[in-house]
């Protein structure tokens, strides 16, 4: 585990390296705006998804440089979804990895637009030719990511939340395991295809990562869900018991926090299996499965 803390870490530093590139700061009028896509970017968070385009990506032996530049344009749109999920609009929160979220940090208006800043700007760096040299390889990451992050994958999945929320609908397994996998397991799994698509990965390895993710992606969705009710809001870096306040239906709410715990693990065990045929390759990725069940924020 500690090879692994270590390889998170050093994706972690090389990632805030690649967008505070892709990402420079400005003297010009529009100033505000790219200091408040930093903000929301740089300095925080796990970078669970561009650590899973980088091990996948080294499955198949691609370039540190194309993985880094595709794992940043993933992680703005993973930003940007959090910019806008805390608006008083949607969840309405005041704390995201430890500090103001960027409409109290900034204002409403300015978060609006960071967020369509960052999403925008994800399409621009996958397009550039140095994130890969084969244009349909990066119409093909293009298209990966639009189908993740729109109305069939993340966007999609919040509009669920929010109509269940705002329906008081009592969902049950079935109905919230759908609403996750198209609010936070698409962009798990598109991590994983990134790989794959830069790789120029065979169908079959392809489907063993993506059976992966779509396990990883619900384990980790779980995890969440007991750190909600478990966690400590200044180790988690956000508000914790927010889903209980407001009845909201979780995999917790619905199966106890221990039954959840043990699905996590299995879903962390099955996860792994997946990737017996990239052998010690996938070693950090089978890893990971572990780490994302039992971490603490």
């Amino acid at each position: 585990m500690s090879d692994l803390k270590s390889a998170l870490s050093a994706c972690a530093e090389n990632v805030e390296i690649v967008l505070d590139r892709l990402l420079p700061k400005t003297d010009n009028p529009e100033a505000r705006v790219v200091d408040a896509m930093r903000y929301a970017s740089l300095d925080g968070g796990k970078r669970i998804r561009p650590f899973l385009v980088t091990q996948s990506a080294a499955l198949f032996g691609v370039s540190e440089s194309c993985a880094y530049r595709a794992a940043c344009a993933l992680e703005m749109i993973h930003c940007y979804s959090l910019v806008h999920d805390d608006l008083p609009a949607m969840d309405d929160d005041d704390l995201r990895r430890g500090r103001p979220t960027v409409h109290k940090a900034f204002d409403e208006a300015t978060a609006i637009l960071a967020g369509d800043g960052l999403l925008t700007k994800a399409f621009e760096v996958l397009a550039d030719p140095l994130t890969h040299e084969n244009a349909k390889i990066r119409a093909d990451l293009c298209l990966a990511l639009a189908k993740a992050s729109g109305d069939h994958g993340m966007v999609g999945g919040q509009m669920l939340d929010l109509v269940a929320e705002q329906a008081d609908l009592n969902l049950d397994i079935p109905e919230i395991t759908r609403l996750q996998r198209m609010k936070t397991g698409a962009l798990i799994a598109v991590s994983c295809d990134f790989g794959g698509i830069l790789g120029n990965a065979s169908k079959q390895a392809r489907q063993s990562l993506n059976h992966y993710a779509h396990d990883v992606g619900l384990a980790f969705q779980i995890a969440d869900d007991l750190l909600d009710v478990e966690g400590d809001a200044e180790e988690v870096g956000k508000a914790t018991g927010k889903d209980e306040a407001a009845g909201k239906a979780t995999f917790v709410s619905l199966l106890g926090v221990e039954r959840a715990r043990e699905q996590a693990h299995l879903l962390a065990d099955q996860a792994a299996s997946h990737l017996e045929m990239f052998g010690e390759k996938g070693e950090h990725l089978k890893e990971l499965a572990n780490f994302i069940v039992t971490r603490s924020k």
